[in-house]
Formats: C-alpha cells, sequence, structure tokens
C-alpha cells in the first residue's frame, strides 16, 4: 500500500473523539541527493528497488527510483512531489524548508547525504528546520541496519524531525536503506491501524498550538 493510501478514510474512524478528525489524503514530497551528474541527467521513475551499491555513482538513483516506488500515488492522493538535487547544504534546506511551508505536504522523506564523506550533510542541512526531533527513528534504523550490515550501520545518520506539522525522515542513498526504512519504520509509522501508537493519528494534532 502506499503513503496515501494508508491514511484515507480510516482516519475518520476517529470521529468520535472530541477532536473531531477528518480523512486526510496525504502527500508526500521525496528528495534525492546526488552528485552533480546524475542530479542533471536522470529522471526518477517508480521501479522498485533498481541498485543497492552505497558506493555506486548510481545508488543515489537507484534509492530514489526506489523511494519513488514505495510513495507512488495512488487511490485518492492528491501529489507526489519528488525532486533530485546536488549534494549542497543550502540547496536541501531551501528545498525542504519550500515543503514544509506547503500546508499540502505531510510527509517529506530524504535520501542520500547521510554519511560521512565531505559532501554529506543532509543531517545539517535538516535538524536546524526541526521544531522535534524525532530521535527513535535514526536509533531504530540503525538498530535494524545492524542486523542487516553489521557494524557498518554506525556510519549511518539517518535523522526523523518535525518541522511546521511536517514529518521529515532522512534517509541513507541507497535502496537498501529506502527499503529498510520504509518497510519496517515508515509504512508502519505512517498507518493509521498500527498500534499501539503511529504518527498518522497525530497528523491532526500537531498544530493544536496553533488553535
Amino acid at each position: 500500500k502506499s503513503l496515501r493510501c494508508l491514511f484515507d478514510d480510516r482516519v475518520n474512524r476517529r470521529n468520535a473523539s472530541v477532536l473531531q478528525w477528518t480523512c486526510i489524503a496525504v502527500a508526500v514530497g521525496c528528495l534525492v541527493l546526488s552528485s552533480q551528474t546524475f542530479a542533471d541527467t536522470f529522471s526518477l521513475t517508480p521501479v522498485q528497488d533498481s541498485y543497492t551499491s552505497e558506493s555506486s555513482p548510481t545508488a543515489v538513483p537507484g534509492a530514489g527510483n526506489s523511494l519513488a516506488y514505495r510513495t507512488a500515488p495512488s487511490g485518492s492522493a492528491p501529489r507526489n512531489d519528488i525532486a533530485a538535487i546536488q549534494f549542497d547544504i543550502y540547496a536541501v534546506r531551501a528545498v525542504v524548508s519550500n515543503w514544509i511551508a506547503d500546508e499540502g505536504i505531510q510527509v517529506v522523506i530524504t535520501t542520500g547525504g547521510t554519511g560521512f564523506t565531505g559532501r554529506d550533510s543532509t543531517p545539517e542541512a535538516l535538524t536546524p528546520l526541526f521544531d522535534k526531533e524525532i530521535n527513535g527513528f535514526g536509533e531504530l534504523f540503525r538498530q535494524i541496519s545492524y542486523d542487516e550490515i553489521g557494524s557498518s550501520t554506525i556510519q549511518s545518520r539517518a535523522v526523523g524531525g518535525l518541522a511546521n506539522a511536517t514529518l521529515i525522515f532522512a534517509l541513507p542513498g541507497s535502496s537498501n536503506a529506502v527499503r529498510t526504512g520504509w518497510e519496517k519504520i515508515l509504512r508502519h509509522q505512517l498507518d493509521i491501524d498500527n498500534k499501539p501508537c503511529n504518527f498518522a493519528e497525530l497528523i491532526p494534532r500537531f498544530r493544536e498550538h496553533q488553535q
């Protein structure tokens, strides 16, 4: 099931609550970080797990295709914004800032730029934007990844946070990492039926301080 299908009419099951939650068709912004060459030349298409290498120059486009596949619009989904840019801390921050200022976007997922090379700066780009950090996301991602890649998971700086009522999750730049982050964590936390709790049911409450 895609991201948006998990939200649809099931949110209406909560209408008996005092908050009177309404149906939400969630839109997602997907940001792919790549080298300048690939950012300029490749086109994202929803292909499942095209590449798996972290070090290959095609790793990020592969991760982007995997992410596009998993968040492809379906059902009543209103939109699915996808952007691919080169590694640049300010370019990342600019794209994500535009999305979190857009009330039509509820979730932002990035892939790439979470390692330790000189160009890896996604966490530095995103964390200043956070109103609240979702520390458990990175912690759980690395815990799960340990079973898959052992101690190499220490080189992942996957992070999550909340900014202007928008959920933001930064994944490493490989299709394996996208698959792990989505299948083991995000698809469950973005499912209104996940127990005992999930982010889906919290989306209508993120702006309570503004009411």
